[in-house]
């Protein structure tokens, strides 16, 4: 596993957005011009001077905006590894000398007469303080969903059809290919191991592949010649940084779901691979309409997006859709990899 801190994504763990990411930037210049708005509101004589002290104010914090975001993406991984506290005073100082400097190199001139120096770098940090708490309060408020992946697959394992079946499975086995029934019990162990470690942390791609393989493989003890998978992996970059728990509980979902209620069974196609600077997860399988099972897919689609957003925000996606008797689940993030 990989330390969420030692890259630059936002998750549990960190509280600093990771300001190269395009979702935090289109977030940031919308709150800044908001808090521009609304100081050329409250500082305009009357409405038709709005437009005008608007753009007086934007003069300054335009330049302030994107200089500090371009610089605090510069030195992303530098800021995510010192103490949090630390961070946040060079953060401070560097908006404050920042506004300093745009202010005496030319964009005060606009201002002159409109708003001192000490007033200008008051809104700054009142500006930047509420950006950092906002993404603060965002990342606590999806961090849950890290939790609740473990505990849905952790109930998923200790359901009796997986289970019980999957002992029963193993003991058929034990006299007649002790070495698969071993092979067997050493991929549930593996399971269980990854579902109770501290999942807060992103894992190479390679590793989400042999998890879900693994999970294949003990269901086709049971399903044998109705569980179908094909596999299409040959352009993944396996070093591809990605939530963990991420494909397994679909392929679980396609098992559960797509596979049991077909009295012959069906095929799940699963493909991975990379499309320009994104990594693409594909996975389908058959679909007959409502299963006689209970519900659980959405909720684990749901938890999956949440995740997603709470590491990649806007730069990745997950589309689940319905077309000619099939069910696909697609995954679209970034591509990234560790730092060396």
């Amino acid at each position: 596993m990989i330390d969420v801190a030692s890259i630059n994504q936002t998750g549990s763990g960190i509280r600093l957005p990771n300001f190269c990411n395009l979702g935090v930037m289109l977030r940031s210049l919308v709150i800044a011009n908001l808090f521009v708005l609304a100081a050329a509101t409250l500082k305009a004589a009357n409405v038709q001077r709005v437009g005008a002290e608007f753009m007086v104010l934007a003069a300054f914090c335009e330049p302030v905006l994107i200089a500090s975001l371009v610089a605090l993406c510069a030195a992303r991984r530098w800021l995510h590894r010192l103490p949090y506290v630390v961070s946040l005073a060079i953060i401070a100082a560097f908006e404050i000398a920042l506004a300093w400097g745009v202010y005496h190199l030319g964009a005060g001139l606009a201002l002159a007469g409109a708003m001192s120096l000490a007033q200008l770098a008051f809104l700054t940090l009142f500006v930047t303080g509420c950006l950092i708490a906002y993404f603060d309060l965002r990342s606590r408020a999806l961090a849950p969903a890290v939790a609740e992946a473990r505990i849905q697959a952790l109930q998923a394992r200790i359901r009796p059809h997986f289970l019980y079946n999957s002992i029963n499975a193993v003991l058929s086995l034990m006299r007649s290919d002790p070495r698969r029934a071993e092979r067997a019990l050493e991929d549930m162990a593996d399971l269980f191991r990854v579902l109770m470690a501290d999942n807060r942390t992103l894992a190479p791609i390679a590793d989400e592949v042999r998890l879900a393989r693994q999970y294949l493989a003990i269901e086709s003890l049971r399903l044998g010649e109705r569980l179908r998978v094909t596999w299409r992996t040959e352009g993944m970059p396996g070093d591809a940084l990605v939530p963990p728990l991420v494909l397994q509980p679909l392929v679980e979902n396609a098992v559960y779901h797509g596979i049991e209620p077909l009295e012959a069974g069906g095929e799940i196609q699963i493909e991975v691979g990379r499309a320009g600077e994104d990594l693409v997860m594909s996975l389908r399988n058959p679909y007959q309409g409502a299963s006689n099972h209970p519900g659980g897919n959405r909720m684990a689609l749901q938890n999956i997006r949440e995740r997603l957003q709470l590491h990649f925000d806007a730069e990745a996606s997950m589309l689940a859709e319905v077309s000619g008797g099939e069910y696909r689940v697609t995954i679209r993030l970034p591509y990234m990899t560790a730092p060396a």
